[in-house]
């Protein structure tokens, strides 16, 4: 039987960082986190996330944008024995539509706006090769095209990983 992910609404988190300090990891990239986070929130990236060098005795709060990633990192403590991981809900858009305090800095291109961008401009360059070069460049817009297909069925990106890892996202 498979164990569903504990999950908190963003007003139940904020009550609980009324009453005492809780552990609320931020796993969105820096990028994202420096742009707007919740108040009191850690930055550490889901690929850089490790569960057991979190302190054990209380629960984990993991938010990210909307939760998909959050409930990633939840299952990565699973797996790594600790069950006392819980999700945001909504994540830090829902965080902030309840008008919980957030932490704002300078604006950022989000990843998934990077990722379409790329994409996009990858596709573009194999159809103008292809068209003025060779017809071969058609590849590279179909491999990208596969890619996306592969990422929206899948729920892993790439392309998105390999952006996260650039400079300006760190």
């Amino acid at each position: 039987m498979e164990m569903t992910t504990p999950t908190i609404t963003p007003q139940e988190a904020q009550t609980r960082r009324a009453a005492g300090p809780i552990t609320l990891i931020d796993v969105r990239t820096p990028a994202e986190y420096r742009e707007i986070h919740a108040e009191g929130a850690t930055s550490i990236p889901l690929d850089q996330f490790e569960p057991c060098s979190v302190a054990k005795g209380a629960p984990i709060y993991l938010i990210c944008k909307t939760g998909d990633r959050a409930r990633k990192a939840a299952e990565k403590a699973r797996a790594a024995g600790r069950e006392d991981a819980v999700v945001i809900e909504g994540g830090t858009t829902a965080w902030t539509e309840a008008g919980l305090p957030v932490v704002r800095g300078p604006k950022t291109i989000s990843l998934e706006r990077q990722v379409r961008i790329g994409a996009g401009l990858l596709i573009l360059a194999g159809v103008g090769l292809g068209w003025f070069v060779h017809p071969g460049f058609y590849g590279l817009a179909a491999f990208v095209g596969a890619g996306l297909t592969f990422a929206g069925l899948t729920g892993w990106c790439g392309m998105g990983m390999a952006l996260s890892r650039c400079p300006w996202n760190r």
